[in-house]
């Protein structure tokens, strides 16, 4: 749309260009027919008003255009933007959906996070070789595309309840889509998930994943204070304390800096 509306707008800025000394001229050569017969000033005249008549003509069709061309421009950012506003609410939606999980595992005695940086790994004394051993219960379904894939898998916690398929399913969406823009999320869900199956070498393995592969995930601090959740439940308050306080550090002002302050403090 932009291609196109720079050619007008450049025929447009040449043609009030050509027309402003055109219309100079012309005016010079109204002023100049004084000579000759009446009947060669008035064919004159007529051929000068008719060249302005077709100057005006095209110059209000290339406004025209160039409208047309600016109205259709507005009409795409605000579709655009709707569609973005679209994207931003989804994806506040799915993290108010993982948190309302995380607190109904809590009750259940299994509780929830987001995953863990490097340091978080190591302080779980090796634990990520669990994870590969995590059992599917099926083979799941992959339409091929990482949007449609992901929301799938979502759809089994979520909608479904069927929480071991949903662990298959994010299982073959991080190995299928090592690139999408998904992957801290799935990661995430798979932590959560085998976490409050009682899984935590598994657990604390995909956590780890989401903090050292994608620091800037939103779901990082979290997901580091859940590690040294996990520390303290296996029993080595000294590996959780160390955790908490690795979050305190990396991430401050966040909420779950706050609660592994508090945590550390009884340790």
């Amino acid at each position: 749309m932009i291609s196109s509306f720079r050619p007008h707008l450049l025929s447009l800025s040449l043609l009030i260009g050509v027309a402003a000394p055109w219309a100079a001229n012309a005016q010079a050569a109204i002023s100049s027919v004084g000579s000759g017969s009446v009947e060669d000033r008035v064919t004159t005249l007529e051929r000068i008003s008719n060249a302005q008549a077709q100057l005006l003509q095209q110059l209000q069709q290339q406004l025209s255009d160039t409208q047309n061309d600016i109205d259709s421009l507005r009409g795409q950012i605000q579709e655009n933007t709707y569609q973005l506003n679209q994207v931003v609410e989804r994806q506040k939606q799915i993290y108010q959906q993982m948190d309302s999980l995380s607190s109904n595992g809590n009750a259940q005695g299994a509780s929830t996070g987001a995953a863990a940086a490097a340091g978080g790994a190591a302080a779980a004394g090796g634990d990520s070789s669990g994870a590969a051993g995590t059992p599917a219960s099926s083979a799941p379904v992959q339409s091929g595309d990482a949007n449609t894939d992901y929301n799938n898998a979502v759809a089994l916690v979520l909608e479904k309840k069927q929480y071991d398929q949903a662990i298959a399913a994010f299982q073959a969406f991080v190995k299928k889509y090592p690139d999408s823009t998904y992957q801290p999320n799935a990661n995430y869900w798979l932590g959560q998930l085998n976490y409050n199956k009682g899984k935590k070498d598994d657990a604390a393995y995909y956590f780890a994943t989401v903090v050292k592969n994608y620091p800037k995930s939103p779901k990082s601090p979290e997901a580091l204070f859940k590690v040294g959740v996990i520390m303290q439940d296996k029993g080595d308050k000294a590996k959780a304390k160390a955790v908490y306080q690795q979050v305190v550090k990396q991430y401050p002002n966040t909420e779950s800096a706050k609660q592994a302050q508090k945590r550390a403090a009884t340790l």
